[in-house]
């Protein structure tokens, strides 16, 4: 029988360090993986909307493929913004060992990283500036519905990438030692 898997699901602003977390765990643990919705996005809605159902769709699928990893014995990260709790919550319902990470910066510290991003990760460039042309955006136009009881919470906003990266390994390790 297959060991169950856990996930973690990394949520917080476009431009929080996300995707540098998500990097640093993958570098600890290079059996883990790694789902991001920036890649997702660019195979399953190469011309994305952003629209709400657009966005249902691809939390749901992202949810999905988590619970069938885990299910598999896998261990997962998830790097994605999931600017909707009910997102969040839907994964702990499919997911046995479920972790949210609240991945917690300040707005305008954000809008700075984004603006400054060199190596993207994969995420489009230039979030924040479109959304003074209307286009949604978490946290600016689109409500961000912070984690209500995240298992852990890495304030990017205060801890430096290496302290944070640091941080979330060390809970990542612990957390896969539980499970197995």
């Amino acid at each position: 029988m297959t060991q169950q898997g856990c996930a973690f699901w990394l949520t917080g602003l476009p431009g929080s360090g996300k995707s540098t977390l998500a990097l640093a765990v993958k570098e600890a643990f290079p059996d883990v993986l790694v789902l991001s919705m920036d890649e997702l996005r660019k195979v399953v809605t190469p011309e994305p909307t952003y629209s709400d159902e657009e966005r249902e769709r691809l939390y749901m699928a992202l949810a999905y493929t988590a619970w069938m990893l885990t299910a598999e014995g896998h261990d997962v990260v998830i790097d994605a913004t999931a600017n909707r709790r009910r997102w969040r919550d839907a994964a702990r319902v499919l997911i046995p060992d479920f972790h949210e990470v609240y991945v917690k910066c300040p707005l305008d510290v954000s809008r700075g990283r984004e603006a400054g991003r060199v190596d993207t990760h994969g995420a489009p460039s230039g979030i924040y500036e479109k959304a003074g042309a209307g286009a949604p955006v978490p946290g600016v136009n689109v409500p961000y519905e912070e984690p209500e009881r995240p298992e852990l919470v890495v304030d990017t906003g205060v801890l430096t990438p290496d302290e944070a990266g640091a941080r979330l390994v060390g809970y990542v390790g612990m957390g896969r030692m539980r499970g197995k």
